[in-house]
């Protein structure tokens, strides 16, 4: 299996399950505001969480939060759906 299989696979898993990190709401990659949306918090909530998390493993943070912006797939861009209007006589 070649790499770019592997990641679409990988990406298609944390889809499937929810973890993507949202269009709306970012502050800076959007990973925080993501778990946090996995998991059924706020926004604010995940981002405390996620920072007292990490400061109780020194360094984590130089590490973790950069890996999961990489891994972590963005949330695909919704197509407006645009009404078809027939005209009548046409």
């Amino acid at each position: 299996m070649n790499e770019q299989s592997a990641m679409n696979k990988m990406y298609g898993s944390m889809r499937r399950n929810g973890l993507v990190r949202p269009r709306n709401g970012r502050i800076l990659g959007g990973v925080a505001a993501g778990l946090g949306q996995r998991f059924g918090l706020e926004p604010l909530a995940a981002r405390l969480l996620f920072v007292l998390i990490l400061l109780a493993i020194p360094g984590s943070q130089l590490l973790v939060y950069p890996v999961l912006w990489i891994l972590m797939p963005s949330e695909p861009e919704v197509q407006p759906i645009v009404p078809v209007t027939t005209v009548p006589g046409i």
